[in-house]
């Protein structure tokens, strides 16, 4: 009987593969994660993606890119979210100063303007 290699290289695919036992393992090595977090925003589009468009996911995840993809995708959201919310507080006058006069109008005035720019935030960059 013939003596199996231990490692063999198969030049149609470029994979390496290891003898473990009778079997041939390919030699994959995890891409290195980045640290960021994929946040509130990433995991929005995640799963926008999982149930819009699965062709994107699975090559996002074949290629392992998914997660960065999903940490640029949430910093940029946080961006915006910020940038449209200070926008709109100056448009509306939502100031310091109307938190000092009324708390309950300053809280009110700030939850639409947050609930309008989630909306706008999901329709613009998350379902798109």
């Amino acid at each position: 009987m013939q003596e199996l290699k231990a490692k063999i290289y198969d030049k149609t695919n470029g994979v390496s593969y290891t003898l473990v036992g009778d079997y041939y393992i390919p030699d994959v090595k995890l891409l290195e994660d980045d640290d960021r977090p994929i946040g509130k925003w990433g995991r929005m589009h995640r799963t926008y993606l999982e149930e819009h468009n699965t062709l994107l996911l699975n090559h996002l995840i074949l290629l392992g890119r998914l997660h960065g993809y999903l940490a640029d995708l949430n910093e940029q959201a946080q961006n915006r979210y910020r940038c449209i919310v200070r926008q709109m507080m100056e448009a509306e006058g939502v100031t310091e100063d109307l938190k000092r006069r009324s708390q309950w109008e300053w809280i009110r005035a700030v939850n639409s303007i947050v609930s309008r720019t989630e909306e706008i935030i999901k329709n613009e960059m998350i379902n798109a």
